[in-house]
């Protein structure tokens, strides 16, 4: 179960007529609830348990909306229309409504009106169909971009939907709102159908209900802000808190996090499928909810941000341009290394170190494993120093003979940190009777993917933002089995970091064969050796490699 607080709706006021004027709605922070993994998809004919008045109902005397009883832990509703997602929104929120508000999908300035018309009298907003030819075209690709509504079903079959959702909600009136959308709703029976403000009956908004709070997409193309923008406006006639999310992650949008930190959710309605699975969806919303941000905003590494790190260990220059300076040296020279990356990214760039954690050694050592692994509490103090400067931090295991999921959890106590990731180097993995420096190592895809899994478990557990991933390869050997490699959790970001060194002709060489034996979908890294490379790389050039090297080391 996940901590959460909740919002409670303010008063709901009483109206003869609709006035030109919203309604208010005020929020206080009240009790911590619990947010359940559990829910399901889809719209049930009677939400919440609530028993559904008959049509005309309203007509009779019922002048008040009422509100589903016990709303669903997490609930993520279906959106292949904006017919199909208005209706699943009301029908998850409320239980009756004596009127009713529709706009057609097609006309955004219609449902703009229509949004605070249903808004002031507390009543759903429903949308008639949007005809064959008006259909617009798909979402633009793109992270950011909320998915896109599904080829629509035959308009008759939409307007029963919504003609359905009319009678579950026992409505006596319909106020149509805009041309053409009386026509589109046809003989609705004894329901009235009218369109001047003057003819609605007198109507009371819905008594306070259970904390509810909706997540809706924010942009995409004109068939998602129309869905949107009626869940919204539904939710909030519901007394619901309202959370725009560009995507369908919150924990990748800055502004969404800022307002579900520090005060969980209660009961969520997401306004479209992208938005699940559910039990997804409530380990996300617990992550968001913190509000702890990674190292250039947001909670999701890529594709917010680009790493500029500095390789090697602390006060041993021999291993890296990160330990020929002190502490505070090696944090100037990180950010001024990553500088001249900034005008040539379209991304926030992060100065960051990779700090090897464990060194493969000649000797065995006392663990016979030819691996010293450093004291995370020496680490701790430039580690520490490295977030407080708003950098992030890789630790690097060279595991010898070691196991690489126990190495990995003697630096647990870092790696709860927000803005520390883990990195494995095959290079340095040895087989029984091998010796550091005589062959290049290689790690199975099933021990990659233990230290996957446990780092995984370990971020969503704490309810960190998620954790990079590195592994370095430049040679393919060094990965064996690499399309068994889990690069699908939710909580880890993997990134193959390919390690190269010599002429620009070799690395690109190498750069090819490397990209092209990854996983689909994995982002990747370059490394710049000040020593090695003939040239080293300016930024402008390190930038042109393709596909674009997220994360770029220095050593």
């Amino acid at each position: 179960m996940v901590p959460v607080t909740v919002i409670p709706r303010s008063p709901n006021l009483r109206m003869s007529r609709l006035a030109d004027t919203r309604r208010g709605r005020a929020t206080a922070l009240a009790a911590v609830a619990a947010l359940l993994l559990a829910a399901c998809t889809g719209q049930a004919a009677t939400p919440g348990g609530a028993q559904a008045p008959s049509a005309g109902s309203a007509a009779a005397g019922n002048r008040a909306a009422t509100l589903n009883s016990a709303p669903e832990p997490v609930r993520v509703l279906p959106d292949a229309t904006p017919v199909e997602l208005a209706v699943a929104t009301s029908a998850a929120l409320f239980a009756s409504a004596p009127v009713v508000v529709v706009a057609s999908a097609a006309d955004p300035d219609g449902i703009a009106s229509a949004a605070e018309r249903a808004g002031a009298l507390g009543v759903p907003l429903l949308l008639a169909p949007i005809p064959p030819a008006a259909s617009g075209a798909g979402a633009p690709s793109g992270s950011a971009s909320p998915p896109a509504v599904a080829t629509p079903p035959p308009a008759t079959s939409l307007t029963d939907r919504l003609r359905a959702e009319i009678r579950r909600l026992g409505a006596g009136t319909v106020l149509a709102v805009g041309s053409g959308v009386p026509d589109q709703l046809g003989d609705l029976g004894d329901v009235r159908v009218v369109t001047d403000l003057a003819e609605l009956p007198d109507v009371t908004g819905p008594s306070t209900g259970d904390p509810v709070t909706v997540l809706v997409y924010a942009g995409g193309p004109a068939t998602t802000k129309a869905a949107a923008a009626a869940a919204a406006a539904t939710a909030r006639a519901a007394g619901a808190r309202v959370v725009p999310v560009h995507g369908s992650d919150p924990r990748a949008d800055a502004d969404a996090i800022g307002m579900l930190a520090g005060q969980p959710v209660g009961s969520v309605v997401a306004a479209g499928s992208g938005f699940g699975p559910p039990t997804r969806l409530a380990g996300r919303l617990a992550v968001a909810a913190t509000g702890v941000q990674l190292p250039g905003g947001g909670q999701v590494m890529f594709p917010g941000r680009r790493l500029v790190a500095l390789y090697g260990h602390p006060g041993t220059p021999s291993l890296g341009v990160l330990g020929e300076q002190g502490e505070q040296a090696s944090i100037d020279r990180a950010k001024a290394v990553a500088a001249p990356y900034r005008p040539l990214s379209d991304v926030p760039v992060v100065p960051t170190f990779e700090i090897i954690a464990t060194v493969a050694q000649g000797a065995a050592g006392a663990n016979g494993d030819y691996s010293y692994a450093a004291d995370p509490a020496q680490l701790r103090p430039l580690i520490e120093a490295s977030g407080a400067a708003g950098m992030y931090v890789v630790l690097d295991l060279q595991p010898g003979r070691a196991d690489a999921l126990s190495q990995a959890k003697l630096y647990e106590s870092l790696l709860r940190l927000p803005y520390v990731g883990l990195a494995l180097d095959p290079e340095w993995k040895l087989e029984p009777g091998q010796l550091p420096l005589q062959q290049t190592g290689g790690m199975d895809a099933s021990e990659i993917n233990s230290v996957i899994g446990w780092l995984s478990d370990l971020t969503a557990a704490e309810h960190l933002p998620q954790k990079l991933f590195v592994i370095h390869q430049f040679r393919l050997s060094m990965i064996r089995d690499e399309p068994a490699l889990d690069t699908g959790r939710d909580d880890v970001a993997v990134l193959i970091h390919m390690d190269g060194q010599g002429p620009t002709g070799s690395k690109d060489s190498t750069w090819a064969a490397v990209t092209a034996a990854a996983p689909p979908g994995v982002p990747f890294g370059w490394k710049n050796f000040y020593d090695e490379d003939h040239p080293v790389l300016t930024p402008a050039e390190t930038m042109t490699r393709r596909p674009l090297p997220v994360m770029i080391s220095y050593q």
